[in-house]
């Protein structure tokens, strides 16, 4: 497959499968047949290994016989469901039960299979299951865009963001935990929203920002509280992991998350459960955790200030978006896309780009990346002004940004504001002021006497 290729196909490396039947030697034809398919396969002989092998890993077909040992697949089947399903099953059988089989079927089941079957009959089996999840998964990311009106599209044509579509494309469909790294403004946000929405996740996505929620509520808001848990608390609430429940939630800023929630969120991701505040019982949790960070988190871990463990258990995979200013090619792209959004949202005319006016935005830093480029799209559109106005005003403000005076200021004006910076960083000593501007202390008092008609304090 093409990695640039961005449709929603499933990719079978991307689809898991556990075997549950008592027999060696049906559960070593599956496998082999099925391995050759998928890169993920697991067997076992009786219920109690299949929820094993579920407690480490997320399934998204079972095949499972309907007489096992102990506990019908039937029976599983059903408490699966009370604990939120989120993989279809295919019932193997080798009695002609059509009541049984009526039952699985009404119940929710995928498909029904009477043994002995040709394996072409499991394999066809095998593919409607898939096929209906990508249907299911197409449908619910169309009744969610028209719902909120999001674009989940990721603009970019460049070498670097080709590879963050694959990696996206590949991971989606997967429950594994995600790190997303970049600076601030790269869309880590967007990228987090679109492994959602490629899912098939059914609950919601639940945004967090980890650095605007105060240390000591933190902990509630994740996680919920019982009434009495603390001063306030004068009823149960639930926290956002709650809200997000078959759905996704996204950890944004989690380098600014205090070490004592860290250590709570280790034990999440690893046990599937959280524990409310103030209540001794945990529950249990289907949520997928995707956190983002503009810091280079294995220095925060090097400095004290993450938890390694934590760093390992999050960046299982790892998707590094590249600044603005690394990928000049997708600058143009993004120009025309947000050009024609924002002209569309505010009902105004869209701004014509000349060829300068692109080759100015492909040169410059974008210390904001993409934020910094839609602000300065919408500000253009709003005011009317052709893109020169804007890179006019630009320069101004960079000379201003960096030298703390406008450009029409006189030479004896500029003068006189950095010598008066520099007295005032010395808390108003001269002496110490003059060494730094390299004049004599009597050249400083003569300056102060011209500007200020007065003379010098003397020091004591």
């Amino acid at each position: 497959m093409n990695p640039t290729d961005n449709n929603l196909k499933p990719l079978p490396s991307a689809v898991s499968v556990l075997i549950v039947d008592d027999e060696p030697g049906m559960r070593s034809f599956l496998n082999k047949a099925l391995s050759k398919k998928f890169a993920l396969v697991e067997t076992a002989g009786s219920i109690e290994d299949a929820e094993q092998l579920r407690s480490r890993c997320h399934f998204d077909l079972l095949i499972v016989d309907i007489r096992l040992p102990g506990r019908s697949g039937i029976e599983w089947h059903e408490a699966l469901d009370e604990q939120g399903r989120r993989s279809d099953i295919i019932f193997m059988t080798g009695y002609a039960d059509m009541e049984v089989a009526i039952t699985a079927l009404r119940a929710g089941a995928s498909d029904f299979i009477m043994k002995p079957f040709h394996l072409e009959q499991m394999m066809a089996a095998v593919d409607r299951c898939i096929e209906r999840r990508l249907l299911k998964r197409e449908n619910l990311m169309l009744r969610r865009e028209v719902s909120i009106g999001y674009s989940s599209t990721i603009i970019g044509s460049s070498e670097a963001m080709k590879s963050v579509k694959y990696i996206i494309e590949r991971v989606a469909p997967t429950n594994a935990v995600v790190l997303i790294q970049g600076e601030s403004g790269t869309g880590k946000e967007l990228v987090a929203r679109q492994l959602h929405l490629l899912s098939g996740r059914q609950g919601s996505f639940v945004p967090v920002n980890c650095g605007s929620i105060a240390s000591e509520l933190l902990e509630s808001e994740l996680f919920g509280h019982t009434a009495g848990a603390f001063t306030g608390a004068k009823g149960n609430r639930e926290g956002l992991f709650s809200f997000a429940s078959g759905g996704t939630i996204f950890l944004d800023e989690i380098g600014e998350m205090p070490l004592k929630m860290q250590t709570a969120l280790l034990r999440v991701l690893e046990q599937k459960a959280i524990r409310p505040v103030g209540s001794e019982k945990e529950v249990n949790i289907d949520v997928r955790v995707i956190a983002a960070t503009n810091r280079t988190l294995i220095d925060e871990v090097e400095a004290g200030n993450f938890r390694r463990d934590l760093y390992y258990r999050l960046n299982v995979l790892d998707i590094l978006i590249p600044p603005l200013r690394d990928r000049p090619e997708d600058v143009v792209e993004l120009t025309h896309h947000f050009t024609r959004q924002l002209a569309a949202e505010l009902g105004v005319r869209e701004v014509v780009w000349s060829h300068e006016d692109m080759v100015k935005l492909q040169q410059h830093e974008w210390p904001g990346n993409i934020r910094e480029l839609r602000n300065m799209i919408e500000r253009c559109i709003l005011l009317g002004k052709p893109p020169a106005e804007y890179w006019k005003q630009q320069l101004k403000s960079e000379v201003l940004s960096t030298s703390g005076y406008p450009l029409d200021w006189p030479l004896k004006e500029v003068e006189k504001h950095h010598v008066t910076s520099v007295v005032d960083l010395h808390s108003g000593n001269k002496s110490a002021a003059a060494r730094d501007l390299g004049v004599s202390r009597k050249t400083l008092d003569r300056k102060y006497k011209e500007w200020f008609d007065f003379g010098s304090e003397q020091e004591s």
